[in-house]
């Protein structure tokens, strides 16, 4: 049987001191760090000032049919089996408005994609950008990710960013269908969106 060899005691302080010592010289130091690759800011200096919570809600116009839809599917389901057309992927570019009616006063656009993500129901992947282009919020966008079941009757998806004044935004939506024409597949939601922003 080997006996293990065990340091004298000075030598395993000394050891142990060698290695806090070394420690402590990275922490205070910053050795390993490149100060010019990350820094802490106060967000005074870049212009934020205190966050508040804004509700907005805005109708959102699906239009499938006609001379120019702001739906296109870019991608098919492969499986001609699939009840629920999985795997579908469609680009859009819909027009938001203050109310119900297409008519209604445009203050941006929904840009982005919904893929149609069950192989069980109708269920949507949705990444899409609300982008304003109506008083102070002009120009500035809200990112919405999430999954949408459509036959819900409320849908709640998470706000995980946006520019411009909705820079550092998070928050949710609630999204509900107002109208769905199922001969043409066009479609009216009210969405409901509760954003922290600065």
């Amino acid at each position: 049987m080997t006996r293990a060899r065990v340091l004298p005691i000075t030598h395993a302080k000394f050891l142990i001191f060698l290695i806090f010592s070394n420690l402590v010289t990275v922490l205070v130091n910053g050795e390993g760090i490149d100060e010019d690759f990350v820094r802490t800011l106060d967000h005074k200096l870049i212009g934020l000032k205190k966050e508040k919570l804004s509700h907005f809600r805005l109708y959102w116009h699906d239009i499938v049919s006609g001379k120019n839809p702001t739906t296109v599917p870019v991608v098919k389901s492969v499986s001609n089996t699939s009840a629920t057309g999985f795997g579908t992927i469609v680009m859009i570019d819909d027009p938001l408005t203050l109310g119900p009616k297409l008519s209604s006063k445009l203050v941006g656009r929904a840009q982005g994609f919904y893929a149609l993500a069950s192989q069980e129901e109708i269920e949507l992947l949705m990444a899409m950008n609300f982008v304003f282009i109506e008083g102070k919020y002009n120009g500035g966008t809200i990112t919405i990710l999430g999954r949408d079941t459509v036959f819900s009757k409320v849908r709640e998806m998470p706000v995980i960013g946006g520019s411009g004044l909705f820079r550092f935004a998070r928050g949710y939506v609630q999204a509900t269908t107002y109208m769905f024409n199922q001969a043409s597949g066009d479609a009216t939601v009210e969405y409901n969106v509760y954003v922290i922003h600065y």
